[in-house]
């Protein structure tokens, strides 16, 4: 995408936990509330459980649209069934290749270790010049510092260039973020 490019569609990563900490969870629903406002359209894993699903919950509850990408390696019973479109795949990889196809943006916000492969393969991916989308971390409460410190260190080496930690915006907020783009 180039600068002034119109976002409709924003992949996002985050955790299928039930994170209690009110912090996190509150910048889910910023997130949310914020796509729902600038009518951007919402691509994420499907799950009907914990951030994914308060996430899913709060674009829907301020009407907006929500798409679920969900594989068929996981059990049915978690998959969530009210979403403007529920797309299946076979397997986490195509789970991964269809949200980035669908994505003008992506946003990862705190998670585990799934959250952190789709945030990597998108920023591999967007360095081959497989893909061609925004890429951003919500930094809650200092979340993704310590990644960006790995990412500088890397650098400061010499194993990743400038341009490659250009690829990858931060902020505080959601609007913060997004002027970033």
């Amino acid at each position: 995408m180039k600068d002034g490019d119109i976002i409709q569609n924003v992949a996002v990563y985050l955790g299928a936990a039930d994170v209690a900490e009110p912090l996190y969870r509150q910048a889910v629903i910023d997130l949310a509330v914020y796509l729902a406002k600038h009518k951007m359209t919402l691509v994420f894993g499907g799950s009907n459980t914990g951030m994914m699903k308060l996430l899913a919950d709060t674009i829907l509850e301020n009407n907006g649209k929500v798409i679920g990408v969900f594989t068929k390696s996981l059990p049915e019973r978690l998959l969530r069934h009210d979403l403007t479109e529920a797309v299946i795949t076979e397997n986490l990889a195509e789970r991964k290749a269809e949200m980035l196809r669908r994505a003008d943006a992506i946003v990862a916000l705190p998670g585990s270790i799934g959250t952190l492969d789709e945030l990597f393969d998108a920023l591999a991916q967007k360095k081959l010049g497989l893909i061609n989308c925004y890429i951003g971390v919500l930094d809650v409460n200092g979340f993704f510092d310590p990644l960006f410190e790995l990412l500088q260190n890397s650098r400061n080496i010499g194993f990743t260039s400038e341009r490659t930690l250009d690829m990858l915006r931060s902020g505080k907020t959601p609007e913060e973020l997004f002027q970033k783009f």
